[in-house]
């Protein structure tokens, strides 16, 4: 056997430091210090991939870019030699991370939605998708997911807000979603999954709708599913919650009992109330019929310091590192490309993507954490599954893989202030070497 090492590490200079090392096993002497272990043999659940998310301003940027710019990131995304991503998440209407805010049909009156206007979504994502999926050089799976029903089918006659869908709309509603499916899927795009509601306990300056546990299991129940049914699309994924964890547990045993089996695929959620990973292990133990995904991260800069890039990363792969361990399927990171401000967004609500674009300069500028994403998405490939571990220190992140083609993925984050030695052992062998202080490393075993 040998180790392939890829470490990445910022140094003061915001310079990047890549070292790559072929390092041999031994023979295990019966080490008992600074161990990890690796259980090849101990399998958990498979991993489908990495992804982020297509919404309105990443593909406004994304128009504004040269030719030359937009192939280089998205072949740097979705290449198979490179970040590999495989799936997509995209708004359906307008998000926060929209230009503007619009919804496909306003007109109360239009029962059969017949004024169902899909020409914002055609604007800029459709044509940033078709360009993603000749950079993958496959069909990208999508995932769809509401901020708000239109204005008229909501309680406070607000996209913002929150206010709830009224419950004479349930039916007109789930055909409106149903009827966003087919528009992709009749430009030949497919769509895998679904979420009823984007963070359905917010109520936000910018499209945001509340679903008490009740309401959603009785919109899914009642309405979505069997419009899923009558449209031959209950082939597609149904996830519910698709909110921060802390919560994630209680909702899942809320909705989740005799009368919506088979109708929930399984939980989305998203970062931004802490770790929690208890909570994913306490779904995973209780319902491991249902998948977890992550369907939203990001560094917002009203929490975070945008000027920080290394501590910022370091959050995320620790973030990455957590989920996964606990029984995370799929990660969808957020824009994929946003301007130097962290938006466009028409609240304001700035964060950090992994390419920014200087408008103004015309620059493509990687972000630190693109670096840190490629630790992960370029190893771990699809149909990977998690294998056991231990490690000697909590100031290691650590989670492993096992891939499809036999190979172990093992990914080290040293949160530390100093350099941390590993001796990695698996199978009676020994692999001795160390990850830099504030530092991700990922190692291959093959052979």
């Amino acid at each position: 056997m040998k180790l392939n090492l890829t470490v990445t590490k910022e140094n003061p200079d915001a310079e990047l430091q890549h070292r790559y090392h072929d390092i041999g096993f031994e023979e295990d002497p019966g080490e008992e210090n600074s161990v990890v272990n690796l259980y090849p043999d101990l399998l958990f659940e498979e991993f489908e991939g990495f992804g982020g998310a297509l919404t309105d301003s990443a593909a406004y940027i994304y128009s504004l870019m040269y030719p030359a710019q937009k192939q280089k990131m998205l072949e740097t995304y979705f290449s198979p030699e490179q970040m590999n991503y495989g799936i997509v998440r995209i708004h359906m209407d307008s998000c926060d991370f929209s230009t503007e805010m619009y919804e496909a049909v306003s007109d109360e009156k239009d029962t059969e939605l017949k004024s169902f206007d899909f020409s914002r979504t055609e604007k800029y994502i459709i044509p940033m998708l078709k360009d993603a999926e000749k950079a993958a050089g496959r069909k990208l799976k999508i995932m769809l997911s509401s901020w708000s029903p239109p204005e008229f089918m909501k309680t406070n006659g607000s996209r913002k807000h929150g206010g709830s869908l009224k419950p004479e709309y349930y039916d007109l509603w789930a055909e409106y979603i149903c009827r966003y499916i087919r528009e992709f899927q009749e430009r030949g795009f497919e769509v895998e999954r679904i979420s009823l509601q984007n963070e359905p306990k917010a109520v936000q300056t910018w499209d945001s709708c509340i679903y008490t546990a009740q309401e959603e299991k009785k919109f899914l129940r009642d309405a979505m599913y069997p419009a899923l049914k009558r449209h031959g699309m209950d082939h597609i994924e149904v996830f519910i919650w698709d909110h921060n964890k802390e919560r994630i547990f209680e909702r899942v045993c809320e909705i989740c009992d005799d009368s919506t089996k088979g109708m929930v695929t399984g939980a989305a959620c998203h970062w931004y109330s802490g770790d929690h990973f208890e909570n994913l292990s306490l779904v995973r133990q209780k319902y491991p019929e249902l998948k977890l995904i992550v369907s939203e991260s990001c560094i917002e800069f009203s929490k975070f310091d945008s000027d920080d890039s290394e501590a910022n990363a370091m959050r995320l792969s620790h973030e990455i590192i957590g989920d996964l361990n606990n029984g995370v399927s799929a990660f969808y990171d957020w824009n994929v490309v946003l301007d130097e401000k962290g938006g466009p967004n028409h609240v304001g609500n700035y964060c950090l993507a992994p390419f920014l674009y200087d408008t103004k300069a015309h620059l493509l500028m990687p972000q630190l954490i693109q670096k840190h994403f490629f630790h992960f998405s370029h190893y771990i490939r699809e149909g990977a599954r998690r294998i056991g571990f231990s490690r000697y220190t909590d100031a290691l992140d650590v989670t492993a893989y096992k891939n499809p083609d036999g190979s172990i993925v093992l990914v080290l984050l040293n949160r530390s202030e100093k350099t941390m030695p590993v001796n990695i052992r698996i199978s009676g062998q020994i692999a001795r070497t160390e990850v830099p202080a504030r530092a991700i490393c990922t190692g291959v075993i093959e052979g």
